[in-house]
């Protein structure tokens, strides 16, 4: 039985409304970014209340906070159910390949800004550092084994290939390719992850 299913209805309601506030500030989030994003433009875009709203989060950085959290549980459970089979680069291409269709679909990408607010403030957030350091934690075993295979360069430390990995669920290329360019979704992430994995030269 889900989770879901041995909730109360009440509780359900409740969970449900908070599931579609995620989703709503996902997408404000993502389309205005945290410093213009209101509990206003929230409550509208779900068609709630203000009221309603503050009775699952108290502030725009907890919204945020909630969000970014769910993003990482996200990341970290499709990281489990990865195939043992999997070498560590297929693995890192699995989960970067996951992380930029989420983003395209309207999703967050895993460094949210370079906001020296937005920073503090998701710092201050022990449950995003704590699944921020779990997260990490995983994807350097996984670089370790690749270096290991001979399939990441030895040379780089281990977070340099990390924060370069990380940097590519950000890059801008991203958002002016589904915009501008004549490609479609799947044509983007076979494109970028060539990019990230092969490079540009012949």
């Amino acid at each position: 039985m889900s989770i879901l299913g041995r909730l109360s209805f009440k509780d359900q309601a409740f969970k449900l409304r908070e599931s579609a506030i995620l989703d709503a500030t996902t997408r404000t989030l993502a389309s205005k970014g945290f410093d213009l994003m209101t509990m206003d433009d929230v409550a509208l875009e779900v068609g709630i209340s203000k009221p309603s709203l503050y009775k699952h989060f108290k502030s725009k950085e907890d919204l945020a906070g909630a969000a970014m959290i769910r993003l990482l549980d996200g990341a970290l459970t499709f990281v489990d159910a990865l195939p043992a089979s999997q070498t560590p680069i297929e693995k890192l291409r699995a989960l970067l390949e996951w992380a930029m269709r989420v983003r395209l679909d309207g999703g967050l990408p895993f460094l949210p800004s370079t906001n020296a607010q937005v920073r503090q403030m998701l710092t201050r957030n022990l449950r995003y550092v704590a699944a921020v350091l779990k997260l990490n934690s995983q994807l350097k075993k996984i670089v370790q084994a690749a270096k290991k295979a001979g399939q990441l360069r030895t040379d780089l430390p281990d977070d340099v290939i990390l924060f370069s990995y990380y940097a590519r669920t950000c890059d801008p290329a991203v958002d002016y390719l589904q915009l501008y360019a004549k490609l479609d979704n799947d044509a983007i992430v076979k494109h970028m992850l060539s990019v990230c994995f092969d490079g540009m030269g012949t």
